[in-house]
């Protein structure tokens, strides 16, 4: 599952429940801060005993996690601390899986048009990073700011595949238009995509199956 959680959510708990009412076996969430992170930490411990954060994402899992470390995705342009990744490997019954937990930069409307140059610097970082990633098999969740369709994400569709079946338009979650949280796997077929009901995010969550090879 995978979820930007929204900094200004009113109801964390009313969401993390949501969320584990799914009973996925990994959950990527995004604009993660505090107080609301303890609240999610609290709220999934029962469910999900493993996790793991950096910056403002993080990765509830139902199974052993290691190596849980940040990934850099940071554009050059951005001054400040800005941690937006992280990778871990998680220990399933069908064996080691690496996944990747991102929020690269948002798109931005301009008088020129649409900026996306810190989107797809970043994208190109994470493509890097599944590019040089040893275990074989990469789940990767995240609000990628962009659709499938979107050449900005070129190293990270090049790279993985996507769903085959569903729309699941997450933002904005009044009135859904476009996916721009995906669920994407190396070595791994991802199914038919859905959303779950609204929660206190302009974002809604997104649900995938992820059959590994």
């Amino acid at each position: 599952m995978q979820h930007n959680v929204s900094d200004v959510n009113p109801d964390p708990v009313g969401t993390a429940l949501a969320l584990a009412g799914g009973r996925p076996d990994l959950i990527a969430l995004q604009e993660l801060v505090h107080p609301a992170l303890a609240v999610y930490e609290k709220t999934l411990a029962s469910a999900y005993p493993y996790h793991a954060v950096h910056g403002t994402v993080g990765l509830w899992s139902k199974h052993p996690l290691t190596g849980a470390r940040p990934l850099d995705v940071k554009p050059r342009g951005i001054a400040g601390p800005w941690s937006r990744g992280l990778r871990a490997v998680v220990r399933t019954p069908r064996g080691e899986v690496a996944v990747y937990v991102a929020h690269l930069p948002s798109v931005r409307v301009r008088a020129s048009g649409l900026a996306s140059s810190w989107r797809d610097e970043s994208a190109g970082l994470l493509g890097a990073a599944v590019a040089a990633e040893k275990v074989e098999r990469v789940i990767l969740l995240g609000d990628l700011n962009g659709t499938v369709d979107d050449r900005g994400l070129a190293p990270l569709t090049s790279r993985m595949n996507v769903a085959e079946r569903g729309l699941a338009f997450s933002f904005p979650a009044a009135f859904p238009v476009a996916r721009i949280d995906q669920v994407m796997a190396r070595s791994g077929t991802v199914g038919r995509l859905r959303t779950l009901p609204a929660t206190g995010s302009d974002h809604l969550p997104v649900v995938g199956r992820v059959t590994l090879r």
